[in-house]
């Protein structure tokens, strides 16, 4: 495989598993190095491994660094502590993908709830884009990549908190481009259910809730005798497929392309058909 990103410095956030460590690998794998960020002491081992393996696998210098980014510390604490490991220091690839949600409905909504949600989803990666300024290119070759999610857009019964984080994240990506608009490129992209831990933790209800909206997505059908068995029987309850954890993390690869330079400021879908597009 060709090494389009060779000798570029990637921050990946949440990127201990799922979609995070899809994307570190597809980055790894296009030679760039990494910066493998994580919130919770108890992934320190697994995001360790990871660095270890994507370093002697794909021969770039991967660093794992611990770093709470919902607090108002963290993503300077993040830039800080990265600037030791890479000289010179340049943040050629952000990708805002840590997160988290909680679905509830409005009587259940609580203020503790609303602020977790929106330090982590908003204010973290505000402030992680903010502690970046004074190391991202100066050629317009720099990308920032945010995973938002059709959440934003659908009005799904239970996420007035989630849906709200993720368009707050997609209008800060809009303004972004305009004001960076020298250093780099300012996309989001919006998977709809993505097969993993926070996916299988929706109740069933909540998954038959967006049944319909699956139903009609293109390429969430399942399709019996070609897809997996266990796909299949999943089918039954949530009306398709979920995305792969590496099919999202190509179409964040894509926009850190050379050749997607000319892509800013826009919600790039990649949830199978479940929301065609964005103006």
């Amino acid at each position: 495989m060709s090494r389009p990103l060779e000798g570029k410095l990637a921050i990946v956030t949440g990127a201990s598993r799922g979609i995070g460590k899809a994307i570190a690998e597809s980055l790894a794998t296009r030679g760039a190095n990494l910066i493998l960020a994580y919130t919770s002491p108890s992934s320190t081992s697994v995001t360790e491994s990871l660095a270890t393996h994507l370093s002697k696998t794909h021969n770039i210098k991967a660093i794992p660094i611990q770093s709470d980014l919902s607090t108002p510390s963290g993503p300077a604490d993040l830039i800080t502590r990265s600037l030791p490991h890479f000289t010179p220091f340049r943040i050629d690839i952000l990708i805002n993908n840590a997160g988290i949600a909680l679905n509830d409905p409005l009587p259940s909504i609580n203020v503790d709830d609303f602020s977790k949600s929106y330090n982590t989803n908003v204010r973290g990666p505000l402030l992680l884009a903010q502690a970046s300024l004074p190391y991202l290119p100066t050629d317009r070759t720099g990308r920032i990549i945010s995973i938002s999610s059709v959440s934003s857009t659908l009005g799904f019964e239970g996420q007035s908190i989630y849906g709200g984080t993720k368009a707050a994240l997609e209008s800060m990506s809009r303004t972004w481009s305009r004001e960076l608009s020298h250093s780099c490129t300012v996309n989001c992209i919006n998977p709809g259910p993505v097969a993993g831990e926070m996916y299988d933790a929706n109740s069933d209800e909540f998954k038959r809730k967006i049944k319909p909206f699956i139903q009609n997505a293109p390429l969430m059908e399942v399709r019996e005798g070609v897809d997996d068995p266990q796909e299949v029987e999943k089918a039954k309850l949530t009306g398709g497929r979920a995305a792969s954890v590496e099919e999202i993390a190509g179409v964040v690869v894509l926009l850190c392309m050379k050749e997607a330079g000319w892509i800013t400021g826009q919600v790039v879908s990649a949830n199978g058909g479940m929301v065609f597009g964005l103006s």
